[in-house]
C-alpha cells in the first residue's frame, strides 16, 4: 500500500471536495413538476420528482401508477433518444406523489420526461403544470382527460399555467384565468423550459353563442333541432313541458302509444334556461371523461338510457375506479326514462336518492366521490302494458290484475319525485302544432329572469326547504287554497313543498311576483291520481 493512502470514513468520503467526474454522476434531485390525474370527475394534483443515483441503469416509476403510467417508461425512453437526448445512465427514479393515490392516464408522460431531460438543468417549473402523451418520436399527442383535468385545478384554484399539446391548449385557453402553451414536441418543452425559445400562449376561440347578460352572462343556442310546432294537439302536455322546462320540474307523462309522449321530451332539452360560462365548461368536462369532442355549445344534454341498461351504467362506479352513470352526465340538462315500469324496480328505488338530494355519493373501498345530480327527470309510460287503457277508439286487452301488476313497479316513494304528471289522450288527425319551440323557450327566458332578478341561484324545483320559505310567498287566498288541499289529500311536507315550487314557477311563467290562487290551482292539477280501470 502506498504511504498517502489510508481508509477514509463515509462522513469523510462526503466532506470531500468532489471531482468533475464525481459531479457528472452524483446523487442529484431535480425540483418536482405539477401533473395531475382524475378520481371520478375531481383532478387530483400529482408531484412528480425524479432521483438520479449511481448504480446499475434502470428506470422505475413508483407511486400507484396503472398499466398506461408504467408503460410510459418505454415512451419516455424512446421520446428522449429521438429527441437528440442522451439517457443517462444512472438509477432513476420518478416518484408520484401522494403515493397512496391511484394514478391513470397517460398525460403525465411529459412531466415525467422533462424531468429526465433537465436533470443537470437550472430550470425552474415554478406554478407550471405540464399534460400530454408523449409518441415514440417525441410528439406532445392529446390525452381525453386533459380538459377535465384543467378545468377541475382551475376550479379549485391551482392553476394557472400549463403546458400541454397543441390541440388541448387552445380547449384550455377557454377557462378563465388559465392560460396554456402549446408544444408540438418534447424537444420544444425542454427547450421552453430551460429558456431556449418562448412560446407564444394559445388564443381562446371565440364562444359562438347568444348571449343575455343578467347578473352574469347567460349563453344559448339559436338553432332548433326538433321543434314543438311538429307536436299535434295536447295543448295540457305542452304546458307541462313548459312548467317543467322553466323550473327543472320532473314529469311523467303517460298515454296511449303515439301520442306523442317521448316527442315532447326530446324537445325539453331545447328549451330549457340559458347555460352560464361554467356551464358551458362543465358540459366540455363531461365529454372530455367521456371520450368525446368537447364542443364548447350552449346546449343542456338529454340523456336516453335504455331500459335493460345495468345499474352501473346508470349511477356509475366499478370495482377498480369509480366511472360517472347517465345521471352524473345529466347534470344540467335532462334525463330521460322512456317504458318507466320496464326499468328495473333496483334502478326505480335507487334513483330516489339523487332526485332528492341533487347529487350521487359512490362509495367504493378505495374511494367515495360526489356526482352532482341537478337535472330535469322526464319519464314516460303506457298506462297498461298494452297501451290502450283510455283509449277511445281501441279496446284494452289487459286484465286488473296486470293492470295493477304493470303499475305497481312503480312505488308510492318513487312517484313521490316527480313533480308534475300529464295523462295524454290519442292524437286528433285535424290537430295541429299550436305553439313552436322559439316561443315556448322565450317564454322560459322570461321566467328565468324573474328567477334571477329576485336574486335566487336555484331553479325552482331545486330549492331547499329555507329557499322555498323564502322565494315561493303566496297570497292569502292562496295559502287558504293550500291549506284546503293538505287536509283533504293528506298532503305530506314534500308534496306542499312541490306544489309551492310549481306555483312559484306559474307565476314566473305569467310574470307575477307573489303566487296567486290560479297558479297554485293549477300547480294542483298536476297531482297524481290513482289510475284504474273502469
Amino acid at each position: 500500500m502506498e504511504e498517502n493512502s489510508q481508509e477514509l470514513t463515509p462522513r469523510e468520503l462526503s466532506s470531500q471536495e468532489p471531482t468533475p467526474n464525481d459531479l457528472a454522476f452524483s446523487p442529484f434531485r431535480l425540483k418536482s413538476l405539477r401533473s395531475a390525474t382524475l378520481e371520478g370527475a375531481i383532478a387530483r394534483e400529482v408531484s412528480c420528482e425524479a432521483s438520479f443515483t449511481r448504480g446499475l441503469p434502470a428506470f422505475a416509476i413508483v407511486g400507484l401508477g396503472d398499466e398506461a403510467i408504467k408503460e410510459a417508461r418505454d415512451r419516455v425512453k424512446s421520446a428522449l433518444l429521438l429527441s437528440a437526448y442522451k439517457f443517462p445512465p444512472l438509477k432513476i427514479t420518478v416518484n408520484l406523489s401522494p403515493s397512496d393515490l391511484k394514478k391513470a392516464g397517460s398525460q403525465i408522460d411529459l412531466a415525467i420526461a422533462l424531468l429526465i431531460a433537465l436533470q443537470n438543468e437550472t430550470a425552474d417549473f415554478g406554478d407550471f403544470f405540464c399534460f400530454g402523451e408523449l409518441g415514440l418520436d417525441g410528439e406532445v399527442r392529446a390525452n381525453p382527460a386533459t380538459f377535465a383535468l384543467a378545468l377541475s385545478l382551475a376550479r379549485q384554484g391551482v392553476l394557472e399555467r400549463v403546458v400541454t399539446d397543441p390541440i388541448s391548449a387552445p380547449l384550455l385557453a377557454k377557462i378563465p384565468g388559465v392560460t396554456a402553451y402549446p408544444a408540438r414536441t418534447l424537444r420544444e418543452a425542454i427547450m421552453f423550459f430551460s429558456g431556449e425559445i418562448a412560446i407564444c400562449p394559445a388564443a381562446s376561440a371565440a364562444f359562438e353563442a347568444r348571449t343575455i347578460v343578467l347578473d352574469r352572462e347567460y349563453f344559448y343556442e339559436e338553432n332548433f333541432a326538433l321543434d314543438f310546432a311538429d307536436v299535434r294537439g295536447q295543448k295540457h302536455a305542452k304546458r307541462a313541458a313548459l312548467i317543467a322546462a322553466a323550473g327543472f320540474h320532473n314529469i311523467l307523462l303517460s298515454g296511449a302509444p303515439g301520442s306523442g309522449k317521448s316527442m315532447i321530451v326530446k324537445r325539453l332539452a331545447e328549451i330549457l334556461p340559458p347555460m352560464s360560462l361554467a356551464e358551458v365548461l362543465e358540459q366540455a368536462s363531461l365529454a372530455s371523461i367521456e371520450e368525446r369532442e368537447a364542443e364548447f355549445k350552449a346546449r343542456r344534454p338529454l340523456r336516453n338510457p335504455h331500459h335493460t341498461a345495468t345499474r352501473a351504467s346508470i349511477f356509475g362506479g366499478g370495482s377498480r375506479e369509480s366511472k360517472m352513470g347517465e345521471v352524473a352526465l345529466a347534470n344540467g340538462g335532462v334525463l330521460f326514462f322512456d317504458e318507466l315500469p320496464h326499468f328495473s324496480k333496483v334502478i326505480l328505488e335507487a334513483m330516489r336518492e339523487p332526485l332528492e338530494d341533487n347529487r350521487l355519493l359512490i362509495s367504493r373501498v378505495n374511494s367515495k366521490i360526489i356526482y352532482e345530480t341537478r337535472f330535469l327527470f322526464a319519464a314516460a309510460m303506457n298506462p297498461c302494458p298494452c297501451g290502450n287503457l283510455f283509449s277511445p277508439s281501441r279496446e284494452c286487452r289487459c286484465a286488473p290484475i296486470e293492470i295493477a301488476r304493470y303499475q305497481s313497479r312503480l312505488s308510492d316513494p318513487f312517484l313521490d319525485r316527480i313533480d308534475l304528471f300529464v295523462k295524454m289522450n290519442e292524437i286528433n288527425e285535424e290537430a295541429a302544432g299550436d305553439i313552436t319551440s322559439r316561443e315556448m323557450r322565450e317564454r322560459v327566458f322570461a321566467a328565468f329572469k324573474m328567477m334571477r332578478s329576485r336574486g335566487q341561484n336555484s331553479w325552482n324545483a331545486k330549492l331547499s326547504e329555507s329557499e322555498t320559505a323564502r322565494f315561493c310567498a303566496m297570497e292569502a287566498d292562496a295559502e287558504t287554497a293550500l291549506s284546503q288541499a293538505a287536509a283533504r289529500f293528506a298532503l305530506s311536507q314534500r308534496a306542499i313543498d312541490k306544489l309551492r315550487r310549481i306555483s312559484r314557477t306559474i307565476a314566473d311563467l305569467e310574470s307575477r311576483s307573489a303566487i296567486t290562487k290560479a297558479d297554485f290551482l293549477e300547480a294542483l292539477s298536476f297531482r297524481r291520481r290513482d289510475e284504474a280501470k273502469n
